[in-house]
């Protein structure tokens, strides 16, 4: 499992600052080490062991053949989950929440492959049989299903838990994922209900330092728990070999 950090790296990543003591979740109490000139202080030590429990949670679902869906839909870390998530090999969100993406899955396929095969017939060249018109059209509507389904092109079920950068921000997927069962993960800021979240992971949500050590950390959570998969697989057909 990744290394959790040491308490210095997450105090030089901002990851303790809250938020201002009257725009706080009485529900956070918790994680609150103090205050200072009117902000909430976070508690590291208890940021570093809920991290742990997050990180070995991601590896262990990923180990199983999970899967877990990447989400950060703020303008300042949207690129930086992008490229997290590519790197991991992950599924990814980083545009607005499309309602029913978890409770009405079906209907986002739909999009999801209508958006595939517009993608793949353009990368084939199947578009230069077209006039010029229809494939300036065609290509409005591949950049609008783009901003859509960008990044969820190999989901193809429900994802199996979700990581959530900043959780008052993405409140509806929050709530979606409860409806159908579906874990989730989130960096929690002082001013969210973390009862809504089953792997809190308390910290500054708008620190871009400390969203990219948390991302950094989850990349390796998804790789190792690849690995790991793969392990199991091989064990598995060495055993179906001997019988």
């Amino acid at each position: 499992m990744p290394k959790t950090p040491e308490i210095v790296e997450m105090l030089k990543a901002g990851l303790h600052f809250g938020h201002r003591t009257s725009k706080w979740h009485p529900k956070m109490e918790k994680y609150i080490f103090t205050s200072r000139n009117g902000i909430h202080i976070i508690d590291l030590m208890k940021t570093a062991k809920e991290l742990e429990k997050a990180l070995d949670f991601v590896k262990t679902t990923v180990a199983k053949g999970g899967t877990v869906l990447f989400l950060g839909s703020k303008p300042q870390v949207k690129e930086m989950v992008r490229k997290s998530a590519i790197e991991a090999g992950t599924p990814y969100i980083v545009e607005r929440w499309l309602g029913g993406t978890i409770t009405n899955f079906s209907i986002i396929s739909r999009g999801i492959k209508k958006y595939t095969k517009l993608k793949t017939q353009k990368e084939k060249g199947e578009w230069e049989k077209f006039a010029k018109k229809e494939r300036l059209k065609m290509d409005k509507d591949l950049a609008r299903m783009e901003r859509k389904y960008g990044g969820l092109e190999k989901m193809d079920k429900i994802p199996d838990a979700v990581l959530v950068i900043d959780a008052k921000t993405e409140e509806t997927a929050l709530a979606e994922s409860r409806v159908k069962g579906v874990k989730t993960v989130a960096l929690c800021d002082t001013n969210v209900n973390p009862d809504k979240v089953d792997y809190v992971i308390p910290g500054n949500d708008n620190s871009v330092k400390g969203v990219e050590l948390l991302l950094k950390l989850m990349v390796e959570a998804v790789k190792e728990g690849k690995e790991g998969k793969k392990q199991n697989t091989m064990e598995q057909d060495k055993k179906e070999d001997k019988k």
